[in-house]
């Protein structure tokens, strides 16, 4: 059996010494990197699956890891960090990584993170066939949204937000990529403009709005898509 590799970049031994052996337990092969350019050369050289990535490195900022990484591999990024400035996690997330967990962190869940970052790995941004959440249907070859035979009537605006959101599920994507990419570059702090906007898509996709189980809310940082398994 192929085992998924998972390269952890950290420079505090006792987190290594942690995680190491809990993610072989898990059924990972595990790879280290204490600072930056180890993260880089075993990229590189050893083709990991899957990062696991500190933001405080001796040598660089870790954003700046996700930033040159970025650049040549779409290899799926967790970072998993003691920062937790919203502002660190935005500006992580903006340049690419897929997830973010803060220290002190569960195992359980830092391995279902894993799970679902290495299950999109393949998925690109070409459109799907269909994706399925909570019994809602979005059909992106039609442009339709269906809840069982019924048709959810969005708007141009609504439809393009929610499919964005369902091509990166299980993802958290930003504020500021969400409203650059539908509404363009100069409405990137339009957060208001969001929020209305978002209210008024899940008073339509969601059984419950006040409740919602498709579209989830990461509390300063933005929002993420829930798709059936």
């Amino acid at each position: 059996m192929n085992l998924s590799r998972i390269l952890i970049v950290d420079d505090e031994p006792q987190i290594q010494r942690f995680l190491k052996p809990a993610l072989a337990a898990a059924g990972y092969d595990v790879l280290e990197a204490a600072n930056g350019a180890e993260a880089m050369k075993a990229v590189a050289t050893q083709a990991p699956d899957l990062i696991i990535l500190d933001l405080g490195l001796p040598d660089m900022d870790g954003k700046d890891v996700v930033s040159q990484l970025r650049g040549w591999s779409d290899i799926p990024i967790i970072i998993l960090s003691a920062r937790d400035r919203e502002s660190e996690k935005i500006a992580a997330l903006d340049l690419g990584a897929d997830d973010y967990v803060e220290k002190p962190f569960g195992i359980g869940e830092l391995t279902a993170r894993i799970r679902n970052a290495l299950r999109h790995r393949n998925k690109t941004e070409a459109i799907p066939s269909a994706i399925e959440a909570d019994g809602l249907l979005i059909d992106p070859v039609r442009r339709l949204v269906l809840r069982g035979t019924e048709t959810v009537h969005l708007t141009p605006k609504e439809y393009d937000l929610l499919l964005l959101l369902a091509r990166h599920a299980g993802r958290v994507v930003t504020h500021r990529s969400l409203l650059t990419s539908v509404w363009g570059p100069a409405h990137g702090d339009d957060l208001h403009y969001l929020r209305v906007f978002i209210g008024q898509l899940r008073q339509k996709i969601e059984r419950d709005a006040t409740q919602p189980r498709i579209v989830k809310t990461e509390a300063g940082v933005g929002y993420r898509f829930i798709a059936d398994e």
